[in-house]
């Protein structure tokens, strides 16, 4: 059984100022997502975009993702805590940040832009969402780092199955690491595949939704269920699930109605 290092949440300090690994996985996410634009800009000429416009959308979707996922947290996980601590809701370099929350985040922020911008929504979202996948791998790698969302109980005797000292001495999956491969790098190399051709408006939306859904409901089977809202609805299921289930829906049908669109114009 592997032990948790128990990093040092700080990096390095300079002077007064810490600085934290958690921050550093989200600039990580960020020179990810321009990095990645920019090769992916030259596949779709058709767009017209430019490396201002990948700023652009890089900006708008700093706000939208930490705004949201720190909502996303107080109001879906943990909204009693938080309000009876609200300075707490502040101080986001502790962790608890909510993917759900930060979906929706983004996604208002993405609507704002394209009506800024005379663009359409599903356009803008079909280019961002292989983006996407990089980033969360680096957001679990801090939840590993920071020993936060450990998993459930597994068997001692799994090759990988991990104590976490500063929670008990159960042998737990890594379901940190579990997501990162899943919902980060495996959810990479399909959507990069999947645009490598054009493809009818909303359907890499529609596959970035059901392959995320899927994968982070599977993946909560390994994961420590937080309780959240949605707890108490039964059938076994954490709300982290419950939120993948119209995440799903949506997306199969994008994807079903974006094919059907597509052979009707065709």
């Amino acid at each position: 059984m592997l032990i948790h290092p128990q990093f040092d949440p700080v990096a390095f300090s300079v002077g007064p100022l810490s600085v934290r690994w958690y921050g550093i996985t989200y600039l990580v996410a960020f020179a990810c997502f321009i990095l990645l634009g920019r090769l992916h800009l030259r596949r779709r000429p058709d767009l017209g975009w430019n490396a201002h416009t990948l700023d652009d959308l890089l900006t708008y979707g700093v706000f939208g993702v930490i705004l949201g996922a720190r909502l996303g947290e107080v109001l879906f996980f943990e909204p009693a805590w938080y309000f009876a601590h609200p300075l707490e809701i502040f101080a986001v370099w502790k962790g608890g940040m909510s993917f759900h929350g930060g979906f929706l985040g983004v996604m208002l922020a993405m609507w704002l832009y394209a009506r800024r911008n005379a663009c359409k929504f599903l356009q803008i979202t079909d280019f961002i969402v292989p983006l996407a996948p990089t980033g969360l791998a680096a957001g679990r790698i801090g939840n590993f780092i920071n020993g936060e969302l450990w998993g459930r109980p597994a068997a001692p005797d799994l090759p990988w199955a991990m104590q976490f000292p500063h929670v008990d001495a159960l042998a737990r999956h890594p379901s940190q690491i579990y997501q990162a491969l899943g919902e980060g790098l495996l959810l990479f190399f399909i959507l990069w595949w999947y645009t490598s051709k054009p493809r009818p408006l909303g359907s890499t939306s529609g596959v970035f939704l059901t392959g995320y859904g899927v994968l982070r409901f599977s993946a909560e089977f390994f994961r420590n269920p937080d309780p959240g809202i949605f707890a108490h609805l039964g059938l076994g299921l954490s709300t982290a699930q419950w939120l993948c289930l119209p995440m799903v829906i949506i997306g199969m049908w994008l994807i079903l109605y974006s094919q059907h669109r597509n052979r009707a114009h065709s």
